[in-house]
């Protein structure tokens, strides 16, 4: 693959640096270098409200889901425009957090399965920051088995009336809609009996608590339904083909998570080059050298894997199950970086208070945050055994679960 522009690609990546140079929030610049480990909040404004801010700036001037259809609020780029314009944007990249989800999951899912109003309703809204987006997947008694999901869906006339509860919903504090999966039939087996909604959540009977995590911060939340109706109008392709529907949000999750998580790596370097320990500079042991060696090689296989992906997408293919391999990887990686950061600090490394920490405790932050992002979409076992099973052609985990009647399957206390 040739990684130079072309002269169009030039073209697009002068402009696009010129409008970033011109209309880039520069208040936010220092913080948002400095926040690439983890979750990203700011000291000098609310991260929401800025994001919006941002999101609606790109939005008027033709730069936000660069890649959707103009009509859905997007600019109808290619895969390849989409990554220069991340490269351009840079750290102001950061205050798109709100609407990672939304973008990179729920819209897609919109986009394929909606009707023709609802994309043209929704999407426009999406794109410019008005409305934010969560995923409404994970329950308590299903842990990574999405298809063991409990959340009921009752048909009434027009609508459907929902009952149940969701969990480690990221943003559903602050979100507008969320995209719900629902067991509708409980008479076939787990994954022919599901079917996919949106839903406003605002809705009477949608209750959001949010869990306070050992890094400090509260970006999941529990979710519960107290008999909350939907319309069928909101229904996201056929009834009892939410699986098949869930599967575009997923890759696109992985895709979205395993390309846009960062490891860590350029601040571990960073920090290694200045750090002195009792022996000189950390950077000068050949033990951290062949560490850092081995996180340089596995970022740059994570570079070049998204690429892979970024050009199936210009072929029009919907993505695969390949993208678990960057979620898996990355995902390790945080939590390896961290520890090994926190172990050169020594007896310094359990302070965790940003004024006296090294590196302002963002590695101890970093720590405390990545056993989630090892469950967020989907454990490590779950992407071990997609990767063997759908990339390698390896036999798969004999499932006796799999053609039972879902009421049939023993629960604990049954």
């Amino acid at each position: 693959m040739n990684f130079d522009d072309t002269p169009e690609e030039a073209a697009f990546r002068a402009k696009a640096r010129e409008w970033v140079q011109a209309n880039a929030p520069k208040e936010y610049e220092a913080e948002l270098s400095q926040a690439s480990l983890g979750r990203i909040t700011l000291k000098k404004g609310d991260m929401v409200e800025v994001g919006k801010a941002w999101q609606k700036k790109k939005s008027d001037a033709g730069w936000a889901c660069l890649s959707w259809p103009k009509e859905y609020g997007g600019r109808g780029a290619t895969p390849i425009e989409k990554v220069i314009w991340q490269q351009e944007e840079g750290v102001y990249g950061k205050l798109t957090q709100p609407f990672q989800i939304g973008e990179g999951m729920c819209g897609p899912t919109v986009m394929a399965f909606g009707s023709e109003d609802d994309k043209r309703r929704r999407l426009p809204k999406l794109a410019s920051g008005e409305e934010i987006w969560c995923q409404l997947f994970s329950e308590p008694a299903g842990g990574s088995d999405v298809a063991g999901l409990r959340t009921r869906a009752e048909r009434d006339g027009d609508d459907w009336i929902i009952n149940g509860q969701k969990i480690w919903t990221s943003g559903a504090h602050y979100a507008d809609w969320g995209l719900l999966i629902t067991r509708t039939d409980p008479n076939v087996p787990k994954h022919k009996g599901l079917t996919m909604f949106f839903l406003d959540m605002k809705s009477k009977g949608v209750e959001v608590k949010p869990i306070k995590q050992a890094n400090g911060m509260q970006e999941f939340n529990e979710v519960y339904f107290t008999d909350v109706r939907i319309p069928d109008s909101q229904r996201l392709g056929n009834v009892g083909d939410g699986w098949n529907v869930s599967l575009t949000t997923l890759m696109n999750e992985r895709m979205s998570i395993g390309s846009r998580l960062a490891t860590g790596f350029p601040e571990i370097f960073a920090f290694c080059s200045d750090l002195m320990t009792d022996d000189g500079l950390a950077i000068d042991d050949a033990a951290v050298r062949a560490k850092l060696a081995d996180w340089a090689v596995k970022s740059s296989g994570l570079k070049y894997t998204a690429y892979r992906s970024l050009s199936a997408l210009s072929r029009g293919e919907r993505p695969g199950p390949e993208n678990s391999i960057g979620k898996l990887v990355a995902g390790t990686m945080v939590q390896d970086i961290a520890a090994f950061a926190m172990d050169l600090q020594g007896a310094a490394g359990v302070i965790t208070d940003p004024a006296t920490a090294e590196a302002a405790g963002r590695f101890q932050a970093m720590w405390l945050g990545s056993p989630g992002m090892r469950i967020a979409g989907g454990t490590d076992e779950i992407l071990r055994n997609i990767i063997a099973e759908r990339v390698l052609g390896l036999p798969g985990d004999i499932r006796v679960d799999k053609d039972v009647p879902f009421n049939k399957i023993p629960t604990k206390g049954r």
